[in-house]
């Protein structure tokens, strides 16, 4: 999500670099800003017909769906004759998005790739754009019935909480609490991390997971509930933050109970503020998704549903666990996610 202000700690401890080949979260106003581009002379499968495309991001300025919105733009340009229009609320926020997707869906674009930012809430909206004749391919976060979407892709979330478990075993071996710190509930993709993160943590007898809070999405909100976890159970060892503001505020809150240093922090994402964090030792180690990728094939499925061709119903795209040991490797510095194009 937005910013990341990394307060300093002691040195990170080295987790073993991973790489996946499962794929996926993260908050833009119902006058979102908006950006397009407009495909080049490149020959592809278009076969100069004209395709008008929508991005909504789940979020506007978050670096995850801009660096997903440039993998989309680089598509379009490859493919040619294609527009990606890119729009999104100012927080991660369904009464804020929805709005947007209703004034999409009345422009009537060939087809929308769309953010979901309420498993529930963004049901009805989403499918009024299918039921218009228009394709969407849900990229991130999903729907409770994406039966409509002619694709869905994004990252496995539930390998992802699972391997920011096995990045806390290497971090803390000797066992002891743990704790997530989420958004909020309802969101598909900060839910799976979550679930993820306790079969895994509930499997291992040398920890004790001690629960998940949420944080409605605040750093300050994620500070409080760390503060007082770490009140209530003082074995906690480290903590899951499932995203950018909860990583922030967990930082926070283990700065004001003394604890630096000796509670860890396992992030998700890979935006460069929370890089500085992980090279300043506020967060020990980083699950970076591949936005990019999910940006230039949920093009691809969009253009191979509108012209006829077969889609694939579900593509699961690959996350790296970025360390401060091996940060400077190219498969990290691949990661780390675009504030431009």
């Amino acid at each position: 999500m937005k910013r990341f202000y990394a307060v300093p700690t002691a040195g990170a401890a080295a987790v073993m670099l991973l790489a996946l080949t499962v794929g996926c979260s993260s908050s833009s106003s119902s006058t979102g800003a908006s950006t397009s581009t407009t495909g080049g002379s490149t020959a592809g499968s278009t076969a100069g017909k004209s395709y008008k495309l929508s991005f909504i991001q789940g979020v506007a300025g978050d670096g995850f769906y801009v660096t997903m919105g440039c993998g989309m733009q680089a598509e379009a340009k490859k493919l040619g004759n294609v527009t990606v229009n890119i729009q999104g609320p100012t927080q991660f926020d369904p009464t804020l998005q929805n709005p947007i997707i209703e004034s999409v869906t009345a422009s009537k674009p060939d087809a929308i790739m769309i953010a979901p930012d309420d498993v529930t809430a963004s049901q009805t909206p989403i499918d009024q754009a299918m039921n218009a004749g228009i394709k969407v391919v849900l990229v991130d976060t999903t729907l409770n019935d994406p039966a409509g979407a002619v694709s869905q892709i994004s990252s496995d979330n539930l390998a992802g909480g699972a391997d920011a478990f096995a990045a806390v075993k290497q971090l803390v071996p000797g066992g002891g609490q743990v704790l997530v710190v989420n958004t909020k509930p309802g969101i598909s993709t900060t839910d799976q991390r979550t679930s993820g993160f306790a079969a895994a943590a509930n499997a291992d007898p040398k920890f004790k997971y001690v629960g998940v809070q949420y944080d409605q999405d605040t750093a300050s909100l994620a500070a409080q509930v760390t503060l007082a976890s770490l009140q209530k159970y003082p074995g906690i060892v480290a903590i899951f933050a499932t995203n950018l503001f909860s990583a922030e505020g967990a930082a926070t809150g283990i700065r004001q109970a003394g604890k630096s240093g000796k509670v860890k922090i396992v992030g998700f994402d890979a935006e460069p503020d929370e890089i500085t964090a992980l090279q300043q030792g506020t967060v020990q180690a980083l699950i970076a998704q591949s936005p990019y990728t999910i940006g230039t094939d949920a093009v691809d499925q969009a253009i191979d549903a509108l012209s006829g061709k077969p889609t694939t119903p579900k593509i699961g795209t690959k996350f790296t666990i970025i360390t401060n040991s091996n940060l400077s490797s190219a498969a990290s510095q691949a990661a780390i996610y675009k504030t431009t194009c």
